[in-house]
Order: C-alpha cells, then sequence, then structure tokens
C-alpha cells in the first residue's frame, strides 16, 4: 500500500471515531510503527489531525475551521475523481458554467480537457490555473477578483460584484459540509456569500460532495439541499443519508469510487 493510500485510511478512521492510536493502525496496515508515526507526522504537518501521545485526533469539528487548500486536497481522492468523472459528462459543449473554490471542484476542473467551446466563470485560482494550463483555444475562463482565503478562493465584494452581473448555464459547487437543517454549509463567512452569488447566477446547480461532508455544519449556509438540481456524491454515504437526500435534493447520483459508472436516484 502506498503512503497516500495509508494516509487516507488513517484519516478516514479519525473521521469515524475521533482518533487513532499507532499500535492498533501497525496491526491494521501491516507496516512498522515507525512508518506510522511517519504518516502521522506527515498528515499533522498538513493541518489535518492533531498528535497525541500514541496516535492522533481530529480537528475537526469547529464550525470555523478551515484547512488550506494542500491539506483538503489529500482527502477522498478516489471518491472525488469518481464523482469529478460523472460530473463531468452532465455538461453540454458551448454551454457557459461557474465552478466555485475547493479540492473537489478543483479535481473536477481536471476531467474537462475534453469538453470544447467552454467558458468557465471562477473564483478559485486553482481551477482558473488547472483549465488555463489544458492550451485550448476554444476556451475562455473568468476569474473573478477578490480577496483570497485559506481554500484559494477569491472572495467580497469584488467577487460578488462580478457575479451579480453574469447569467450562467450551470454552476458546480463545492461545499464544507451537508447537513439535513443547515443544508450546504462553509466555514468561511465571507466565501459563503460569494457562493451564494456563484449560485445565484446559474440557471442549475449541480453540488459536488463527497461522503465525508455529510453532517459537517459550517458557520454559514451557502445554499439549502432543495436547492441543488444535481448532488453528486460517491457510495460512501450513509444509507440514512440517501433517504434523506433522494427526498429533497432534485436529482441524486451514487458515484461509485472504485469504478466512475454511477448510479442515479431521483
Amino acid at each position: 500500500m502506498l503512503a497516500r493510500q495509508r494516509q487516507e485510511v488513517i484519516l478516514e478512521e479519525i473521521r469515524r471515531t475521533g482518533a487513532v492510536q499507532v499500535h492498533a493502525l501497525v496491526g491494521r496496515l501491516g507496516v512498522s510503527d515507525m512508518t506510522i508515526r511517519r504518516d502521522l507526522d506527515v498528515l499533522a504537518k498538513r493541518g489535518l489531525v492533531e498528535k497525541v501521545y500514541g496516535g492522533a485526533t481530529s480537528v475537526v469539528g469547529r464550525s470555523t475551521h478551515e484547512p488550506g487548500f494542500e491539506a483538503k486536497s489529500v482527502r477522498a481522492l478516489p471518491q472525488k475523481e469518481a464523482i469529478s468523472a460523472r460530473a463531468a459528462g452532465l455538461i453540454r459543449p458551448g454551454t457557459a458554467i461557474g465552478i466555485s473554490a475547493g479540492t473537489t471542484t478543483w479535481t473536477f476542473a481536471r476531467f474537462l480537457e475534453d469538453v470544447p467551446e467552454l467558458t468557465v466563470v471562477t473564483n478559485s485560482i486553482q481551477v482558473a490555473d488547472v483549465l488555463r494550463s489544458g492550451g485550448r483555444t476554444d476556451r475562455t475562463v473568468v476569474l473573478t477578483g477578490g480577496v483570497r482565503t485559506p481554500s484559494d478562493a477569491l472572495v467580497g465584494p469584488v467577487a460578488v460584484q462580478t457575479l451579480r452581473s453574469l447569467h450562467l448555464d450551470v454552476v458546480f459547487l463545492g461545499v464544507h459540509g451537508m447537513a439535513d437543517g443547515p443544508g450546504f454549509t462553509t466555514p468561511n463567512i465571507n466565501e459563503s456569500e460569494t457562493d451564494r452569488a456563484l449560485v445565484e447566477a446559474g440557471r442549475r446547480l449541480v453540488v459536488l460532495a463527497d461522503h465525508t461532508k455529510w453532517g459537517v455544519v459550517g458557520i454559514s449556509t451557502i445554499a439549502g439541499l432543495e436547492e441543488a438540481d444535481v448532488l453528486v456524491t460517491d457510495d460512501g454515504l450513509p444509507e440514512d443519508a440517501v433517504e434523506t437526500l433522494s427526498a429533497v435534493v432534485g436529482e441524486l447520483v451514487i458515484a461509485q469510487a472504485e469504478c466512475p459508472e454511477a448510479e442515479v436516484r431521483a
């Protein structure tokens, strides 16, 4: 098992139980305690876990906690890629789309290389860099401008004013959390205002959120669950969440993490 795969297993266990112990991970992953400690060091430096004696605990849970882009980019990678592949199939050539900031939407942007004649509006430096690096001459990329956040989003009055003047076919939204009641949320109040302006600019809303986002609540709501025309998630989503979301979103698409095929639930 590669280091990245071990670290994803460790993160998933911490999300599930709140903490891990080195000796338990040694037995589960079949590696030395030194290897596990190195993995924990890497995760701690990225702000994903807090090291304690004999193991590590979660640092997630505060409604205003916002890890940086690099920290979030290693989370749920197979799930994000499966979600992105499925979501890319929803785009028609020649349309104008909006893409919010985040590591899931950054992954999604990498799957758009073969879609011709796109106009893309984004408040993400990382997303814009991906789209511009492809070298397509039939693509227009508009970066909103604004103040930069820890997750490399551009937010604030400049971004909001830009978005309020635009009319987009589809908006693809990444979120920090989703829950029954609060809806789709973010830990950054300024980012929520910008994301709301982006949502309002689109005729359709597609939310991209892996299963680890379920039950997570940030300080500010971007949109209610019922506002999503489509929610693309992965097959790690608990059954009770599937039932809840199926009843409120327009269409629930569940991407298989091991295979990019998807099951669609109306």
